[in-house]
């Protein structure tokens, strides 16, 4: 199979845009592709998105159009928009999405875009998928188009300048536990002290995501991820279901950094921002563990936590041996 040829999209492109995007609506039954009634634009889609500010991209193979993608400037918050991407079945599988994907936001950053947002149809369970593993999650509402598809549409974005680090509500919680079951994997084969003990299986990695999500929902945690220039690195909690006499406190816990993202600031980052979530919500002490020698300890004596001591053979190491747990506390009022 040749690889597809990504390049400009063009107004003659129209026909096999057209066709390709009624090919993938026309697989979630009652999405119906009205060009002239709804989206006229398609008729000349390189003209639309230039005079928007924005760029259009198609995918094409033995002189087919088998995919495409786009984005534009949305003029508040320096916010570009990722639309109109589609890959045909035939091509789905082998990576164009991705590249497609990559086109569009490379273009839009280096345009000067700090966050990316997108809109996907309630419907279109894959691209869901396929947003979330490249860091974007849901955000704000469900928008309602008055069309003839009934369309609902899920909101996605995430940043992709620098380092940014966010608290995420109960369904951007949901929307982020593939990618954060594929970090928590990562940390616990790279030996971090979380709880769990490698091989950790993926199952029972999204069941403790799921299960961060509800308490998330709850308002029983609170839940911090890290971008490092677009990727969905990072990830630590703030465990706030604590006992009545005990309103002023909350536990740190699942300190988490891709291991491909390492020595780039982002647990530092993690952990500022935590100690400032739980500031604004008045707990003003907080309390975590971890192994002695895990490379989380240097961390946190080097910002400012306080030893309580040391329990010897705490929890199993990865060897089968038992392992020593630092605790630490920190005001943080």
């Amino acid at each position: 199979m040749n690889t597809p040829l990504i390049r400009a999209g063009r107004n003659s492109d129209a026909e096999g845009f057209i066709a390709l995007i009624d090919a993938c609506w026309s697989e979630y039954p009652g999405c119906v592709l009205d060009v002239d009634g709804e989206l006229p634009e398609l008729r000349a889609l390189a003209t639309y998105f230039a005079e928007a500010g924005g760029a259009l991209w198609a995918a094409e193979e033995g002189g087919q159009v088998v995919g495409m993608a786009a984005t534009r400037p949305l003029g508040h918050d320096a916010a570009w928009e990722i639309c109109k991407v589609y890959v045909a079945k035939s091509s789905r599988g082998s990576g164009l999405a991705h590249r497609l994907m990559q086109q569009a936001e490379s273009h839009a950053r280096d345009a000067g875009a700090q966050r990316l947002v997108l809109w996907t149809d309630t419907r279109f369970e894959a691209a869901h998928r396929f947003y979330e593993k490249r860091g974007f999650v849901r955000q704000g509402s469900i928008r309602i188009l008055d069309d003839i598809s009934n369309s609902l549409e899920f909101r996605y974005t995430k940043p992709v300048a620098g380092l940014v680090v966010e608290a995420l509500d109960a369904a951007a919680a949901a929307s982020a536990e593939r990618r954060l079951s594929e970090i928590l994997i990562a940390c616990v084969e790279a030996g971090a002290s979380v709880s769990f003990l490698p091989p950790l299986a993926p199952a029972v990695a999204r069941a403790f995501w799921q299960r961060v999500s509800s308490d998330v929902a709850l308002g029983k945690r609170l839940l911090l991820v890290a971008w490092l220039e677009g990727e969905l690195v990072g990830t630590v909690q703030l465990a706030l279901d604590m006992p009545q006499n005990q309103p002023h406190r909350a536990d740190v816990a699942k300190l988490l950094v891709d291991p491909a993202a390492r020595r780039a600031g982002v647990g530092r980052a993690l952990m500022r921002r935590a100690e400032q979530a739980a500031r604004g919500i008045g707990r003003r002490l907080l309390v975590l563990d971890t192994w002695r020698g895990d490379a989380g300890e240097a961390l946190y004596r080097s910002m400012g936590w306080n030893e309580v001591g040391v329990v010897p053979g705490f929890a199993l190491l990865p060897d089968g041996s038992y392992g020593d747990t630092v605790f630490f506390w920190k005001q943080v009022s």
